[in-house]
């Protein structure tokens, strides 16, 4: 495992600003407004040939009744027990504060190292004489930073791989399926993480909208090795005003791209909405590999026929995924959760599937002659050969004598053949078609 470094303290001293600076990328969310950072939201870094993760928290709110503010301390508490260093960060405008005293008590409870950064130490040159209150705080020496010039940082890292272990144990190798859960706000995806975690990993609340950041966690069973990735809920577009809102949506559309595997979590009550056709229809135009999860299903009174109307509306309403398998779920009492597992790795395989030239040529000889190419004045549809040109999806070439004859229908008749011969399931397909002269042939 890579070393763990956890940054804490109280809300808008500029943790988050400090991340992205570390880690050299907008990954977390800044905003003036406190409270943004939710969730514990995770990073790789490299310093001086040390590579380890740097984990972004909540702000703690010591004694607070906000039911939000007692989640974020939970989540950061998390955190802390799975650190292996923790950055204490302050901020020089405010000076110390009862609160920050009151986080340094809980730090030196924990046991972990600390290393105590103050931040908005913006000025070059002497030394701000305001740093040296921070002593009071028993945490030894504080460390001028500023999260927005980057000054203070380089030797903030190297007091944070002064505390990593001396043998950094070598990666494994790199046969994660990264899986994105994604639907729309209150479906209950971090109830279903919280479930395969078996921790309160994630903020679940009532509260429509309470994961705004997409958040990774690692998972391994008998089944494999997964990172999870849970996304900030879609809403509507007419309903993103809040400029913190549209970057959820961007950050889900961003764990869309990182992911292998799609879970597209609809709620049993609703049925699919038209949002839940617009998330389905990023991870398709993505070209995931996809499953249709329908959660709550513990909630829905049933007879002999409702999975079956329950599917068939699925169908209809997501008509071009139908190569996504459906499963019934409930994260709250478990039901079929544990399923999830063999069908990730199956749709996973189906999506990374290659089919030699060989047997797509004769699969395409097969099918040309049971339906004829179409014909339009007299001039008729010659496919010459079938190629695959990639994975993840799976991406096959046709070559044509004339591109404008090769229409939708017999793309899809084809593609149908494919998918008949070769399952696919789980995942889109993508044709290309390109014309080739009979000279060239």
């Amino acid at each position: 495992m890579r070393p763990l470094v956890a940054i804490v303290g109280r809300p808008n001293v500029g943790k988050s600003m400090l991340f992205n600076k570390l880690v050299g990328k907008r990954l977390s969310i800044v905003e003036d407004t406190p409270g943004v950072t939710r969730d514990r939201l995770y990073a790789e870094a490299e310093w001086c040939g040390h590579t380890f993760d740097i984990v972004d928290t909540g702000g703690i709110e010591p004694g607070t009744d906000s039911e939000i503010l007692t989640f974020m301390r939970r989540q950061a508490e998390i955190a802390i027990q799975n650190a292996t260093v923790i950055v204490f960060l302050c901020d020089i405008k405010t000076g110390m504060t009862a609160a920050d005293q009151e986080i340094a008590n809980m730090l030196l409870r924990s046991k972990r190292p600390v290393v105590l950064a103050v931040n908005k130490c913006d000025r070059i040159g002497p030394t701000d004489p305001d740093i040296y209150e921070f002593y009071n705080l028993g945490l030894g020496d504080p460390i001028p930073v500023s999260a927005v010039h980057g000054h203070g940082t380089g030797e903030l890292l190297d007091a944070c791989i002064a505390h990593f272990p001396t043998e950094e144990e070598p990666d494994g190798p790199d046969d994660v399926v990264k899986v994105a859960l994604i639907g729309k706000p209150n479906v209950g995806k971090s109830s279903l993480l919280n479930r395969i975690l078996g921790e309160e990993r994630v903020i679940v609340s009532d509260v429509a909208g309470t994961t705004r950041d997409a958040v990774d966690s690692y998972f391994e069973n008998e089944t494999g090795k997964y990172l999870f990735i849970d996304t900030a809920g879609m809403r509507k577009k007419a309903k993103v005003d809040d400029r913190i809102e549209k970057f959820s949506v961007l950050r889900a559309t961003m764990a869309i791209e990182r992911s292998d595997v799609c879970l597209i979590l609809i709620d049993a009550n609703e049925g699919v909405t038209e949002q839940d056709t617009k998330v389905a229809g990023l991870a398709h135009d993505a070209g995931k590999a996809c499953i249709i999860v329908v959660n709550k299903w513990d909630a829905i009174e049933k007879d002999g026929k409702t999975m079956d109307r329950m599917r068939s509306d699925i169908r209809r309403d997501l008509s071009y995924m139908t190569y996504a398998p459906i499963v019934f779920i409930s994260a709250l009492t478990g039901q079929r959760v544990d399923r999830l597992f063999a069908l990730i790795n199956y749709v996973n395989d189906q999506a990374a599937m290659r089919i030699t030239t060989g047997m797509l040529n004769s699969l395409l000889a097969d099918a040309t002659a049971r339906v004829q190419p179409p014909t339009d004045k007299g001039r008729r549809l010659k496919i010459y050969y079938m190629t695959q040109a990639g994975v993840k999806p799976p991406h096959f070439i046709c070559f044509c004598n004339d591109a404008q004859l090769f229409h939708f229908s017999y793309q899809r008749y084809l593609e149908n053949q494919i998918r008949a011969t070769f399952g696919l399931e789980g995942t889109p397909v993508r044709l290309t078609i390109r014309q080739k002269s009979d000279k060239e042939g």
